[in-house]
């Protein structure tokens, strides 16, 4: 039922008011499990990918949209599970691995999981060196690497707006990257090293983006 929401109204409905620019659609499987590997640019990134992709695409998402009290709460949690996000904790080492726990069942269920290997948005554009959850995930369950390029939704909905503007985005899906030789390495952290490096290698000559050798970190509050 929620699959049908979003290819009847969601998809028809942003792509009419956006009407976002798609490259390379072809090359997400079309069954199977898969990982879609994006670069980070804005909290509705998770939106765009879902609502471009040619089939549905599950993002982790925050448990705290699902429990928002009365009918906004009602509206963000029905809105979330209609684009295939799926809850859980954050802040810990404990609910980092349970999010690869819940993201591993996704794909051996033979769905498609996006993720974005750097972690958090990238707040000035450039694109930063990947964690290895992504390579974890590729080399446990065996399945290809789709890379994604997003360009322009930190337009749509800059940091520290609610309201989406109309800006123009495109999401280029790459050819799908295979890891069959090192599948079963993914304790080697070598093994996840290389993997992890050659989907952000994949990201950049999609996107384009300068290139920064360190790891994106969470700003601390003030």
């Amino acid at each position: 039922m929620l699959d049908l929401v979003t290819r009847l109204v969601l998809k028809p409905v942003s792509r009419g008011i956006w009407r976002p620019a798609i490259e390379g659609a072809e090359n997400v499987p079309s069954k199977g499990g898969v990982i879609l590997a994006s670069n980070h640019l804005s909290f509705i990134d998770s939106v765009v990918i879902p609502l471009t992709a040619p089939r549905r695409v599950h993002f982790l998402a925050k448990a705290e949209y699902w429990q928002a009290p009365g009918l906004k709460g009602k509206l963000s949690k029905g809105f979330f599970e209609a684009i295939g996000a799926v809850p859980v904790e954050r802040g810990t080492y404990r609910s980092a691995q349970a999010s690869l726990e819940s993201a591993l069942e996704i794909l051996e269920a033979g769905k498609a999981f996006g993720i974005y290997p750097e972690g958090t948005r990238s707040l000035d554009g450039r694109l930063y060196r990947g964690k290895t959850g992504v390579a974890w995930l590729a080399l446990t369950a065996g399945v290809p690497v789709v890379p994604v390029a997003l360009e322009g939704p930190e337009q749509i909905l800059p940091i520290g707006k609610r309201v989406p503007r109309i800006k123009k985005v495109t999401v280029r899906f790459g050819e799908p990257l295979h890891f069959d030789e090192l599948h079963g390495q993914a304790r080697s952290l070598k093994a996840r090293r290389q993997v992890t490096d050659e989907v952000m290698a994949a990201i950049q000559r999609l996107s384009g983006q300068e290139v920064v050798g360190s790891y994106n970190e969470v700003p601390k509050a003030a």
